[in-house]
């Protein structure tokens, strides 16, 4: 996750308390009777790859890698999740790469269920009896980690939305110049901006309030080629719960330390001569859950001491593996990492922005034109009702500044100073 996002890492968790199980989300806590008449009895793990949702709007919405239902006794449906809702690095795999067993080890919800004392039963078929129904009347809650944005922005974002649409509507098909309509629909258009410029420090308060405590932090040791922001905002960050990987884009991909699902390994890739290619980072079953790039981590200036600390404080089993004469490391984009320096500056300037909502430019298209509607707007009634068409410039210029402010500074700092080289010796405050 990031932005908003990050404090799902910090917050969500799904997890066994007693005879309960517990999910705890931005909003709170939920818990669910273990056996019983009414409890969880089993669950279903839907071993299918769900299609991407095509949206009229945005990008496509990624289908799930697959699913778990719990249900009761009867076989009525309690609640599901998506799994890769729940793998860390599933935001760096391609969809599907990982399943079945493999999936479930991973996760974590292996061990959950058998420490719960869950009966899981595998189905490779969406239409078997065993799934249960998922119609309007039998959804049951969704166990998932939660939204990106909190629900207070949906929230504002939706209703004003809305309110200027319908104003807007009347005063294009009817006609009218009423300044109390033009002035809902310049308040509406505002409110968009403003509600993400609030979001943007909302996050910064929230953040705060989560600290765990940190052993030892790994700044990247490029040999060559990366850049200032590089430099700045990649790191390993190694807590007493988790080891975590922060990349540029502001990303960050927790992996625990303790549990079935936690990384157990830390193993050095050499190639035939001798020379290090990478680090991997692998759970205890020997799955690679993230790779770090030799020449991009440990490669150049003070990269043989950062691996040492690395090693020193991670606290995990070490092993070499030399490649053979023919062989290639990573052979597999199953892990995280590999992703963590963008090819050209404009992807970084992309990735490293205030992350938007799914729907993508069409929401951004949106905030750009109904300001502008607002200003066309205040100056046709200008003459007539001077103060409503004042007001409505006004709020129609102040929406464009919101709107443009933080992508202008943002590609004036990231030109002229973050996208730059790192020059020898150079120091990155």
């Amino acid at each position: 996750m990031r932005g908003p996002g990050l404090e799902l890492c910090h917050r969500a968790r799904l997890f066994l308390d007693g005879g309960e199980l517990v999910l705890r989300r931005r909003s709170g806590e939920r818990r669910f009777a273990v056996g019983g008449a009414d409890g969880i009895a089993r669950a279903v793990f839907i071993d299918v790859v769900g299609p991407d949702l095509e949206g009229r709007m945005g990008p496509p919405v990624p289908g799930s890698w697959g699913k778990i239902q719990f249900q009761n006794g009867d076989g009525g449906l309690i609640g599901h999740l998506d799994l890769d809702d729940w793998l860390p690095e599933s935001g760096e795999l391609p969809k599907g790469a990982v399943g079945g067993e493999q999936l479930l080890v991973r996760t974590g919800m292996s061990a959950l269920l058998s420490a719960a004392g869950i009966a899981l039963h595998t189905v490779r078929d969406e239409s078997d009896p065993m799934v249960a129904s998922t119609d309007s009347f039998r959804r049951g809650l969704s166990l998932g980690p939660g939204s990106s944005f909190p629900y207070w922005y949906w929230g504002i974002r939706l209703t004003a939305g809305a309110v200027w649409f319908v104003a807007v509507s009347i005063i294009i098909l009817s006609g009218t110049r009423a300044p109390w309509l033009i002035l809902v629909s310049a308040t509406a258009a505002v409110l968009a901006p403003v509600a993400r410029l609030v979001l943007r420090l909302w996050t910064r308060v929230r953040m705060r309030r989560y600290s765990p405590r940190v052993r030892a932090r790994i700044s990247p040791c490029p040999s060559g080629g990366a850049t200032i922001r590089f430099r700045r905002d990649t790191e390993l960050r190694i807590q007493d719960k988790d080891l975590v990987l922060r990349d540029l884009s502001g990303q960050e991909i927790w992996l625990p330390r303790g549990g079935s699902h936690r990384v157990a390994s830390l193993v050095q890739v050499l190639d035939h001569t001798g020379r290090p290619l990478g680090a991997e980072l692998r759970g205890s079953d020997g799955q690679v859950r993230a790779v770090l790039p030799w020449e991009l981590w440990f490669g150049g200036p003070g990269g043989s001491a950062s691996w040492s600390e690395f090693q020193r404080e991670a606290g995990l089993p070490a092993s070499d593996h030399r490649l053979s004469r023919r062989g290639s490391w990573p052979k597999k984009s199953f892990a995280a990492g590999l992703g963590v320096l963008p090819a050209t500056a404009a992807e970084a300037r992309r990735v490293s922005r205030f992350p938007g909502t799914i729907a993508g430019m069409s929401s951004t298209a949106v905030m750009i034109v109904s300001p502008l509607l607002s200003v066309g707007q205040g100056l046709q009634i200008s003459d007539t009702h001077a103060a409503a068409g004042d007001t409505a410039i006004l709020l129609g210029f102040l929406g464009w500044f919101l709107q443009a402010a933080p992508y202008v500074v943002h590609q004036l700092n990231s030109r002229l100073r973050l996208d730059r080289p790192i020059r020898s010796k150079e120091i990155v405050s």
